[in-house]
C-alpha cells in the first residue's frame, strides 16, 4: 500500500469521480501529487472545488499530466471522453490509465488509439469496491506493455495492490472473471440467507458459522452483513454488476464457451426492477426475496 511517497511521477489527472473515483481521488491528494479532476456532472464533485482541483472541462484536467486515470461508468462513456481528448496535452510519454470497467476489445482499441498519439495506456480495472478505495487494498488487474506496468506500479500502489494480467485488455478480461466469481457468490449467498430464514435459523448466527468454514468469502462477510442490516446503499450498483454479466457472456460466446452458471445470474440480475439496480449488487437478495414472496401470494 501506498506510504505517501511516489518516485518520479508528480502531476496526475484524474476522470471520474463516481462512488470508487473520489475515494481514490482522497488518497492522491494525501500522497501529495498535483492532482487536477473532472466529472461529467460537475455538481456531484462540488467538494473538489475547496481543493481548487475541479475543472471545467476534462481537457483542462488533462494539461501536462504525467498520469491520466479514467474511472467512468462503462465502456461507451469511456470511449467517447478519450476520443474527445487532445492527449498531445499530456506529458511527454504520459501513461493513461483505465481504470473503469470495459469491453477487452475496447481496451484494445483505445490502447492502439493511445499509443498513435505517442503515449502508454494500460487497461487496469480494479475489485474491492468502495471499502477497497478508500483503504487502498483493491486488488488492480493490469493489462498492456509490462515495461508500462512496470513505470505505473509505483502510482497504481497508492490504491491497492497490481498485478500483471498480460496484453493489453488482459486486465478487463480478469476483471469479467472476478466479476462472475462475485455475481455467482452473491446469488448463493443470498439464497443460503433465504432458505436458513424462512426455516427459523438464525441469519446472524449462520453468518458466523459459514465464515468460519469451507463457506467463507469476502462476499458472505460483507454482503452477507448487508443482508442482515438490510442495508443496500449502493457499493457496486446491480446495473454494473449486470453489464459485467453480459461482457462475461459475449466473451464467452466469442471464444465458444457456454457458461450456464454466469448466464444464469445474469438473468436474475436482468429481472431487478429499476429501483435494486440502483442499489448495491448485493440487492439480489432483495430480488430473489420478492420472488418468493410473489409464489407465497399465488398459493394462497
Amino acid at each position: 500500500m501506498s506510504t505517501g511517497q511516489h518516485d518520479h511521477v508528480q502531476s496526475a489527472a484524474f476522470l471520474g469521480l463516481g462512488l470508487m473515483g473520489q475515494p481514490m481521488v482522497g488518497r492522491l491528494l494525501t500522497a501529495g501529487y498535483q492532482l487536477r479532476v473532472w466529472n461529467r456532472t460537475r455538481s456531484k464533485a462540488r467538494q473538489f472545488e475547496e481543493d481548487g482541483i475541479l475543472e471545467d472541462t476534462a481537457q483542462a484536467a488533462i494539461e501536462g499530466a504525467e498520469v491520466l486515470v479514467l474511472m467512468l461508468t462503462d465502456g461507451p462513456a469511456v470511449d467517447q471522453v478519450l476520443r474527445s481528448l487532445d492527449l498531445s496535452r499530456t506529458a511527454e510519454n504520459a501513461l493513461i490509465i483505465d481504470m473503469s470497467s470495459i469491453a477487452p476489445d475496447m481496451a484494445r482499441q483505445h490502447a492502439s488509439l493511445v499509443n498513435a498519439a505517442g503515449r502508454r495506456y494500460l487497461d487496469a480495472p480494479v475489485s474491492g469496491g468502495t471499502p477497497g478505495a478508500a483503504s487502498g487494498t483493491l486488488s488492480i488487474m493490469v493489462g498492456g506493455r509490462e515495461q508500462d506496468f512496470e513505470a505505473a506500479a509505483s502510482f497504481l500502489a497508492n490504491f491497492g495492490t497490481p498485478r500483471y494480467m498480460g496484453e493489453s485488455g488482459c486486465g478487463q478480461i480478469a476483471k469479467l472473471a472476478n466479476q462472475a466469481v462475485v455475481g455467482i457468490t452473491i446469488g448463493a449467498v443470498s439464497e443460503a440467507m433465504l432458505l436458513a430464514k424462512q426455516a427459523g435459523v438464525d441469519i446472524v448466527a449462520l453468518r458466523e458459522a459459514l465464515l468460519g468454514g469451507f463457506a467463507a468469502s469476502r462476499i458472505l462477510e460483507l454482503h452477507g452483513q448487508r443482508i442482515i442490516d438490510d442495508d443496500f446503499e449502493p457499493g457496486g450498483r446491480s446495473s454494473v454488476q449486470l453489464k459485467d454479466l453480459r461482457s462475461v457472456g459475449d466473451l464467452a460466446g466469442a471464444l465458444g464457451l457456454d457458461l450456464p452458471i454466469s448466464a444464469l445470474v445474469a438473468s436474475l440480475y436482468s429481472q431487478m426492477n429499476a429501483e435494486h439496480l440502483q442499489l448495491d449488487h448485493s440487492a439480489l437478495y432483495l430480488h430473489l426475496r420478492s420472488l418468493n414472496e410473489h409464489h407465497e401470494n399465488e398459493e394462497t
